[in-house]
């Protein structure tokens, strides 16, 4: 399944490179979308491991990886 799914990011990346975008964008652009994705999914990870956490000193730490995911993602509006 991962084959495939770069296999359809390549194809994406040349479909951008004929559509006249400079190849450095593409590809710079394909690094911020997967950078975002990777916060999104530890977002949610975090996420579903603080509503399981007892209270404590790993909640206060769950939560402030949550905090620090969050202001990652509120940096990159635009990925």
């Amino acid at each position: 399944m991962a084959r495939g799914f770069e296999s359809k990011a390549v194809s994406d990346q040349q479909e951008e490179a004929q559509r006249g975008k400079p190849a450095r964008t593409a590809a710079r652009d394909a690094v911020a979308q997967r950078t975002r994705r990777t916060l999104e999914l530890a977002q949610v990870d975090v996420c579903r491991r603080l509503a399981a956490a007892p209270s404590g000193a790993l909640r206060q730490t769950l939560q402030r990886a949550l905090d620090e995911l969050e202001r990652q993602l509120a940096a990159r509006p635009g990925d």
